[in-house]
């Protein structure tokens, strides 16, 4: 065992770091570049339609994009960003100096990625997947659409990724708290994060089991899904709203724990009901694999079947409720500082009550018959998704950068940018709302003048303009305050605010916490300042610690998963210059040869000696 970690050079250091901070940035970059594939893909597809029978895109381009916008947001923007502040702050919340499993942790990123990269490159094997982001069957069944495999393998191998991190941080939260932080005192964001981890770890598993015959059924002619030969189309909806219904809450629970963390931060006040906010959680997470078919209400599954999921889904609305009232009495009466984290968490509740709303309309079979295919549906989703989800990531953003990057971000560029976004986004979907009532199906890639949605498609269209640049003015933002922006180095708690993340050292240390907090309370840091003196009692004298070493097997097992899913879409190309099965074997080789070897090596990490943890605490003032 090596007494104290070797010098590498950044390149390598990244490429093989079990870092949770560093994993955690590289899940927030990943999710952006993502992020902003698919938000020009959403532009395209706005300017197509912002006039009657335009051209600027052809009808397959569309569908291909229509395809890859929905599928690459839920499953390589959304799902990576919210992991990427998962994966910094779980730990530094709970008081653990790693997440449960470091390896294991690096792995489930480089298998996302690697997912990811295979899905994006069918743009050069003949296009994107062109069944839209559910790929029913039989559509999906098109053998001519080589960018189906890519999405079926991508999804797989991305999914496996997603799911052995929800495992990873399930252990961490079960096993990895500091002395008296009890379940009932975690922060509401790790809360919500673990009953998050819980839902991936039920709803991906159905969906893994559906792509899985859905690559059967293409590359090697099962049966699964032919009428003909006994299959079942309808199968497949339910294998996908099983999953696709918790997948809302997947990404929405994480996006409330955010929002609890703001909210009580800049109000100056506790949360409102925590342990209500804790059971409406679990209760949400529950409700949430008992409505998957109020997405199929229009298949004919019968009267009795939409009656017990539209209450079902009906019913969830009040533990929704609960949350929304309790964040508003959070906010009552407190001190409120209005800076751009702030707002766009205050504005998140209204907006998302909007979405909640039309869900509830949406719930009532006789009326879902009316919306189901129109803009209407567009319309409620992305209220949730963008004015939910995308909103709290935006305050997470704001809120815990200066802990991230040592600096803040410029406060006035970033209420510009609240001001353009927001205005953006109601521009683009409160007005598709109407265009939805106005009968305009969704999913199409043209529509006839003369209709009365010429002007509302414009409209809707201008504030995707909007949306794009505010972004642009984010990115410019970033990269203002890494040269300009304030800098909090050595000042741990620049917000004054309430959890554990805000006792650490600014920057982070690489073990996170020099001695293991002793918690006393919910909000432990705020108890301290209140009760103590500012500063977290140790739970431990200080000594030499533990640190896992790093590794360059995830990335070679994610190269391996990738090959072996390139291979296999190979046996559907038409003469492929190698054998398929060659790439098969090469990927199989390079995921099981690793895996043995991880198996076989013992690696114990390395020490940090106690000398030099007492040097840290000398620098940090004893950690004030």
């Amino acid at each position: 065992m090596a007494s104290y970690k070797k010098e590498k050079s950044v390149i390598w250091d990244w490429l093989t770091t079990v870092d949770h901070k560093k994993l955690g940035i590289m899940y927030l970059i990943a999710g952006t570049l993502f992020f902003v594939k698919a938000g020009l893909m959403a532009v395209f597809m706005r300017i197509q339609l912002m006039f009657p029978e335009n051209t600027f895109l052809s009808g397959q381009t569309f569908n291909e994009f229509i395809t890859m916008h929905g599928t690459i947001m839920l499953f390589l923007a959304a799902t990576p960003l919210l992991f990427g502040f998962m994966n910094y702050f779980i730990p530094l919340q709970i008081g653990a100096r790693d997440v449960a499993f470091p390896f294991v942790n690096a792995l489930g990123f480089w298998i996302f990625m690697s997912g990811g990269l295979l899905l994006s490159l069918s743009w050069f094997f003949g296009g994107g997947p062109d069944a839209g982001w559910t790929a029913y069957v039989p559509l999906s069944l098109n053998e001519n659409q080589l960018g189906l495999d890519f999405y079926v393998l991508g999804l797989q191998v991305s999914g496996i990724g997603t799911l052995i991190s929800a495992i990873n941080f399930l252990v961490t939260i079960i096993n990895m708290r500091a002395p008296g932080m009890t379940m009932m005192r975690l922060p509401l964001f790790v809360w919500t994060s673990f009953v998050t981890s819980t839902l991936i770890l039920f709803a991906f598993t159905p969906l893994a089991a559906g792509l899985a015959l859905l690559m059967l059924e293409r590359i090697f002619d099962a049966q699964f899904f032919n009428p003909t030969a006994g299959g079942n189309v309808v199968i497949w909806q339910h294998i996908f709203w099983i999953f696709g219904h918790p997948e809302v809450y997947i990404l929405v629970l994480p996006a409330f724990g955010i929002i609890s963390e703001v909210i009580p931060a800049f109000s100056r006040k506790r949360l409102f009901g925590y342990t209500a906010m804790v059971f409406a959680t679990m209760i949400i997470a529950f409700l949430g694999f008992m409505v998957w078919a109020h997405h199929m209400f229009t298949v004919g599954i019968g009267p009795v079947a939409n009656s017990i999921f539209a209450i079902a889904t009906m019913t969830i609305a009040v533990p929704t409720g609960i949350k929304i009232f309790n964040w508003l009495f959070t906010m009552w009466g407190g001190k409120i500082t209005f800076n751009t984290s702030m707002l766009f968490a205050s504005s998140f509740v209204p907006t998302f009550v909007l979405g909640g709303v039309t869900g509830v309309m949406l719930a009532m079979a006789p009326v879902d018959y009316l919306y189901h295919d129109t803009y209407f549906v567009v319309a409620h989703f992305h209220y949730i998704i963008v004015g939910g989800i995308v909103f709290a990531l935006f305050a997470g953003l704001f809120y815990w950068y200066p802990k991230m990057f040592n600096h803040k971000l410029n406060e006035k560029m970033g209420k510009w940018f609240f001001v353009l976004f927001t205005i953006g986004f109601h521009l683009t979907f409160f007005i598709q709302h109407f265009l939805g009532l106005m009968g305009m199906p969704r999913r199409v890639y043209t529509y006839l003048g003369g209709q009365g949605l010429d002007d509302f498609n414009l409209i809707s269209t201008v504030g995707t303009f909007f949306m794009s640049a505010a972004v642009i003015l984010l990115v410019i933002n970033i990269i203002y305050s890494a040269f300009k922006g304030e800098r909090v180095i050595g000042i741990n708690d620049p917000w004054d605010a309430r959890t554990l993340e805000w006792a650490t050292p600014t920057p982070v240390p690489e073990y996170n916490f020099a001695q293991t907090p002793q918690i006393r309370s919910l909000d432990p840091l705020f108890y301290e300042k209140v009760h103590g003196d500012g500063t977290m009692k140790p739970a431990e004298p200080v000594g030499d610690i533990h640190m896992p070493n790093g590794s360059i097997l995830p990335l070679i097992i994610s190269i391996g998963l990738f090959f072996g899913g390139f291979g296999l879409i190979m046996l559907e190309m038409d003469n492929p210059i190698v054998s398929p099965w060659i790439v098969v074997a090469v990927g199989a080789i390079l995921t099981f040869g690793s895996m043995a070897l991880r198996s076989i090596k013992d690696d114990h990490g390395y020490h940090i000696p106690k000398s030099v943890v007492h040097a840290d605490l000398k620098k940090w003032g004893g950690g004030k």
